[in-house]
C-alpha cells in the first residue's frame, strides 16, 4: 500500500537550531527509553493474545470493518531530524545550512471511502501539515525528510489531498482476495480485469511502488530512496494532481497508463489544466515472474514523457555567457512546450520468510528543467529491511538502503556557474555524485503506535564536493487510526 506523505510547510528557525541540539537528543533518549520499556511491556500482552491468530494482528488503534459498504482511518506522522555542522568552502541561497539545525515535521490525513456498487468506489482523503524541514529541504537532491515540500507559503490548513472515483470492469469470473484499504475497498477483484480512476490523486501512489521502499511512514525517510529520483512524476507542490489511470490487471502481471496535469511552473502549487500547453504520460508494466518458487518477485519497468514550460539548462548558460543575463536563470524563456523524458526499472525480491530486497534505476534526458519532483537525472540505489521476527518482534523492521545520484553535463554547468534550481545552487559546484547511506529500525509498540529511529549519511549533498558530508539522525513517531 503507497502511503502518503508529500506536504508540509517549511519554517525553520536557524537561530534556534544551533542552541538546541543537546535537547533534541535528550528527547531522543527519553523517547526511547520510554517506548523500549512501553514496548516490552505492550508486546507481551500482546504475544499472549495473539498466539493463536499470528497472522492476523492488531496494527491499528481501532479495528476497520471488511464488510461495511464505508472506509474511514487516520494516520498521524511526526518526524524530528537534527545535522551537526560540518565543512563547507562555500554556500549559497539553496545550501543546505553548515551550521547545527533542527526541524519537526508533522503529517496528520483523514482517509474515507465508500462502495456504491461491487466494482464502483469513491475515495476522498484530507490532509493537514504542519511544521517544516531543516534548511527549508534545499541543498540535497535526495532530502533527508520525505514528509516536506519546498514552499513556505503553504500553511497548516487541511486540505483535499485525493478525490477520485475507481471503477473495476470484470473480464473474468474467476476473483482473487485483495486486502483493503484507504486505496481499495473490494475484498475480492476478478483476476483478470481493467480497473479506472479518475480525479486528484499521487501519481507515485500507482507508479514506482515497492512493497520495501516506498513509505516514508513506516520504512525509509530519504526522498531518493522511497522514490526514484529520476522519475518527475506530474504533481503540485503538496505532490498530487489531477489524472486519468487505466489498468489491466492479469493473473501474473499488469499494465497501467495514466494522464496528469503538470504544474506551470516548476515546483508550482497551480495546476495547467490546458493540456495542449502541460501534460504527462505514464505507461508502467508489472511483472510476477516465478524465478524464486513461491518467494515473491515484482518487477516494473516505467516510462514517462513530460510536456511543460520548461527551459533548457544549455540554453540558460548561453545566454549568460553572451552577457544577457548576470547568472544563468533556468526560467528566462517564452512561454513555450517542451519535452523531457525518461525510464525507471525497480524490482523487489522476498529473499526468506522476513526479508525483502529491492533496487531502482533511474533516468531522464537531463537537458530540460527538474520540474516537478527533485534535482535528479540518474540514480540507482539498492535496499532491503528484515522483520523482527528472529528476536521475537515480528511487527518489528530494521532496513538499510544506499542510493547514489547524478545530474547530466548540462545540469551541472547551470549550477558551477551560479544558476539556482528549485532546490539546489550553492553558488558554485565541484561536481561528485550524491551519494547517500540511510539506516532505520522501525519499532511496533502497540496496535497502531510505531517509533523509529533513523540515520542518514549524505556525501557531496547537492553534487557539490566542497560541502560536507552530513550525517542527519532522526526520529519518528507513526500512529495508525
Amino acid at each position: 500500500m503507497r502511503i502518503i506523505r508529500q506536504p508540509i510547510t517549511n519554517i525553520s528557525d536557524a537561530g534556534r537550531a544551533a542552541k538546541r541540539p543537546v535537547i533534541f537528543f535528550g528527547l531522543a533518549l527519553l523517547l526511547a527509553v520510554s517506548t523500549g520499556s512501553w514496548a516490552q511491556a505492550a508486546g507481551d500482552r500482546a504475544s499472549a493474545t495473539s498466539e493463536s491468530n499470528l497472522d492476523d494482528p492488531v496494527v491499528t488503534m481501532f479495528p476497520h470493518s471488511q464488510t461495511a459498504r464505508w472506509w474511514v482511518s487516520g494516520q498521524d506522522n511526526i518526524i524530528m531530524q537534527w545535522h551537526p555542522s560540518f565543512d563547507a568552502k562555500y554556500s549559497g541561497p539553496n545550501s543546505f545550512k553548515a551550521h547545527p539545525e533542527h526541524a519537526t515535521s508533522n503529517i496528520g490525513t483523514l482517509f474515507t471511502g465508500v462502495q456504491l456498487t461491487g466494482t464502483t468506489e469513491i475515495f476522498m482523503h484530507f490532509e493537514m501539515a504542519d511544521g517544516g524541514g531543516i534548511s527549508d529541504a534545499l541543498g540535497m537532491a535526495g532530502f533527508t525528510d520525505l514528509d516536506v515540500v519546498r514552499n513556505p507559503t503553504l500553511g497548516p490548513v487541511p486540505y483535499i489531498a485525493r478525490g477520485m472515483i475507481r471503477q473495476i470492469i470484470p473480464l473474468s469470473d474467476e476473483t482473487v482476495e485483495a486486502e483493503r484499504g484507504p486505496w481499495y475497498l473490494a475484498t475480492k477483484v476478478p483476476v483478470r480485469r481493467i480497473e479506472l480512476r479518475f480525479g486528484k490523486m499521487g501519481m507515485n501512489d500507482f507508479f514506482d511502488t515497492n512493497d520495501a521502499g516506498t513509505d516514508s511512514h513506516l520504512q525509509f525517510m530519504n526522498w531518493t530512496v522511497d522514490d526514484n529520483g529520476a522519475y518527475d512524476y506530474a504533481a503540485d507542490t503538496r505532490g498530487y494532481t489531477m489524472a486519468m489511470l487505466a489498468e489491466y490487471h492479469d493473473r501474473n502481471w499488469a499494465l497501467r497508463f495514466a494522464e496528469g496535469l503538470m504544474p506551470k511552473i516548476a515546483n508550482g502549487i497551480d495546476l495547467q489544466w490546458n493540456l495542449r500547453k502541460a501534460r504527462e504520460e505514464n505507461f508502467e508494466l508489472e511483472l510476477h515472474p516465478s524465478i524464486a518458487g513461491k518467494r515473491n518477485t515484482t518487477l516494473r519497468l516505467l516510462t514517462f514523457v513530460n510536456h511543460a514550460n520548461m527551459g533548457v539548462y544549455r540554453d540558460a548558460v548561453a545566454n549568460y555567457l553572451a552577457g544577457k543575463t548576470t547568472r544563468p536563470v533556468i526560467t528566462d524563456h517564452p512561454e513555450r512546450t517542451t519535452i523531457k523524458y525518461g525510464f525507471d526499472v525497480n524490482a523487489m525480491q522476498q529473499v526468506g520468510r522476513n526479508a525483502r530486497i529491492f533496487s531502482r534505476f533511474g533516468w531522464n534526458e537531463g537537458q530540460h528543467e527538474s520540474f516537478a519532483y527533485t534535482e535528479v537525472d540518474q540514480t540507482l540505489q539498492v535496499g532491503g529491511d528484515l522483520a523482527g521476527e528472529r528476536w521475537k518482534r515480528r511487527l518489528d523492521k530494521i532496513g538499510v538502503a544506499v542510493v547514489t545520484n547524478a545530474i547530466k553535463k548540462d545540469h551541472q554547468n547551470y549550477l558551477r556557474l551560479g544558476g539556482l534550481g528549485f532546490l539546489l545552487g550553492d553558488g558554485g559546484l565541484d561536481y561528485g555524485r550524491e551519494n547517500i547511506f540511510e539506516t532505520y529500525y522501525n519499532m511496533h509498540v502497540w496496535r497502531g503506535i510505531y517509533t523509529a529511529f533513523d540515520l542518514q549519511h549524505v556525501n557531496n549533498p547537492g553534487y557539490n564536493r566542497d560541502r560536507g558530508p552530513v550525517l542527519v539522525p532522526s526520529l519518528r513517531l507513526h500512529l495508525d487510526f
